[in-house]
């Protein structure tokens, strides 16, 4: 759980605006959830989309490895510093 004061996608929703276009583009795939390391950036909608850009730049690249290759490498990444994200 979050200690900054975070959104869920009904209360993005209802904002409208900006917010909510940005949990839009950040909101998974197949649940259409947005992840709590997403939603803590509410109340700054700069930094969502920020995050946003930073995500699909390393994410998501032609280049290099392929996504599941990155994903991979960011699991192993997390298991080494004891990190549960």
């Amino acid at each position: 759980m979050a200690w900054i004061r975070d959104m869920d996608e009904d209360e993005a929703r209802a904002e409208g605006g900006r917010l909510a276009r940005l949990y839009k583009a950040g909101a998974d795939e197949h649940t259409g959830r947005v992840d709590n390391i997403l939603r803590v950036h509410a109340l700054r909608p700069d930094s969502l989309d920020g995050h946003l850009r930073l995500y699909r730049a390393a994410m998501h690249s032609p280049q290099g490895l392929t996504r599941r290759e990155r994903e991979a490498m960011a699991v192993a990444v997390s298991a080494v510093n004891h990190c549960g994200y």
